[in-house]
């Protein structure tokens, strides 16, 4: 959440962004008989020039702003399993591929070469435990014949045992054999693994980045190739502390917003692991996002609002309007019970007139923050309806006066709010300058 500090800092900097906002607003609002004219100029100086809006009644959605980054659904970094020099580069960035097809060829005489070198074992093991098997049954065949002779008295005790001590010998030296066969035939199938793997395949379906492989490297299983992910559907990872878990929970409504998007993108909170790290007592959530335009990229830093509740009713007034008195330090909003009409206004480089109501008159009044908003406030201490300024505070010098006000609505301070402060300053000096060169042309055509 934003300190008070922070937002106290913030209101400053915009307060002086709104007092070159209003130089500039004064020397585009004045007629050229006003510009020409050294005694309305010195008594226009005298009445500051300010904007307001008026305030309202409502509720603030209770949010918890973090920084989430983007990973693409399968994202999967891909590397080879065997060491080898690269022979083929199959694809580029931007390619989209498929489960199994072929991204790197890796050299592979040296595997063709291990592979016949086990096929080789293969056979001479398995012509083993023929020996074997063909021994074993000599030996069978023999016993069988002196074990008769035995039963008629023909053979003695001791050939018997002789002939079966041989047996037992042909029987170890056959099941030997047997797993030479095995272990050949296993060393086979890993060779013929390791020469498949030389063809480096898509392990997903998705699209094809980050490529660091170019024909004739030698790589090894810590060589990333490539990144694979499917760039239609993205996952958001944010970090939640232990705290956040009282209230942030699987399912709320979240808002991402990024400076590649048009506008914030809404989508609930799909899941929050359970384990918490051990050191940082934190954990990470994730939000499933379709991204059929592809505006986002894997590895973005985006900004995500999640909204856990609603605060109480209060008096609501922009961001912008709050202002710390220079003199007490209070936090507090000049406020006007006049009768105004908001300004409509469009766009905030539209070069339309302004227009300043005559003066009127302002108090400061301090007010207690009840609940902060990404563009409004929530406080107590003023009535709904109330206009407060917004813009041009500075000029009042924490001093109750009089201003000349131009009322806007609340569209036209939000967009404010969001502008870029160098950009509005590089507005400012761009409209100065042209009003500048346009009364120095009409000065010298009279």
């Amino acid at each position: 959440m934003i300190t008070t500090q922070s937002r106290i800092a913030g209101m400053r900097l915009f307060s002086v962004t709104g007092f070159l906002f209003f130089i500039g607003f004064l020397l585009l609002g004045c007629s050229p008989e006003e510009t020409n004219n050294p005694r309305a100029n010195n008594a226009n100086r005298l009445i500051p020039a300010v904007e307001a809006v008026q305030s309202r009644t409502g509720s603030l959605p209770l949010t918890e702003r973090l920084t989430g980054v983007v990973r693409a659904e399968n994202q999967v970094a891909i590397y080879p399993e065997v060491n080898a020099t690269i022979v083929a580069v199959h694809v580029k960035d931007g390619d989209i591929v498929q489960q199994g097809d072929p991204l790197v060829t890796l050299r592979d005489t040296e595997f063709q070469e291990r592979l016949k070198q086990a096929q080789a074992n293969y056979r001479i093991a398995v012509a083993q435990r023929k020996q074997a098997q063909a021994r074993l049954d000599e030996i069978q065949a023999e016993l069988r014949r002196t074990e008769s002779l035995a039963e008629k008295g023909l053979a003695s005790d001791a050939e018997l045992e002789q002939i079966r001590s041989r047996a037992a010998s042909a029987e170890a030296d056959l099941e030997l054999a047997e797993a030479r066969v095995e272990q050949a035939q296993a060393t086979v199938d890993e060779r013929k693994g390791s020469l498949s793997q030389t063809v480096v395949k898509a392990p997903v379906s998705g699209s094809v980045g980050g490529r660091n492989a170019e024909v004739g490297m030698l790589v090894n299983s810590n060589t990333r190739l490539f990144t694979l992910g499917q760039l239609d559907s993205l996952r958001i990872e944010i970090v939640l502390t232990d705290q956040m878990l009282n209230y942030i929970e699987e399912g709320q409504r979240t808002e991402i917003r990024s400076q590649t998007l048009s506008g914030p993108v809404s989508a609930p909170l799909s899941r929050i692991s359970p384990f918490l790290h051990p050191v940082t007592h934190s954990t990470e959530a994730e939000i499933d996002l379709a991204n059929t335009d592809r505006r986002l990229k894997p590895g973005m830093f985006v900004t995500v609002d999640v909204f856990y509740g609603e605060s109480e009713q209060a008096t609501l007034v922009p961001v912008s309007a709050l202002y710390e008195h220079p003199s007490t330090g209070e936090t507090g909003v000049y406020v006007s019970q006049a009768q105004l009409d908001a300004t409509p206004s469009g766009n905030i480089n539209s070069d339309e007139k302004i227009t300043l109501t005559e003066p009127i008159s302002y108090e400061f009044v301090p007010v207690d923050v009840v609940a902060r908003g990404r563009m409004e406030t929530g406080v107590r201490g003023i009535e709904p309806d109330d206009w407060v300024i917004t813009l041009g505070q500075d000029l009042l010098r924490g001093e109750d006066g009089k201003a000349r006000t131009r009322p806007v609505q609340w569209t036209w301070v939000e967009e404010l709010q969001q502008v870029q402060r160098q950009d509005l300053l590089d507005d400012i000096m761009r409209k100065t300058r042209q009003e500048s060169t346009q009364n120095t042309h009409q000065t010298t055509s009279e």
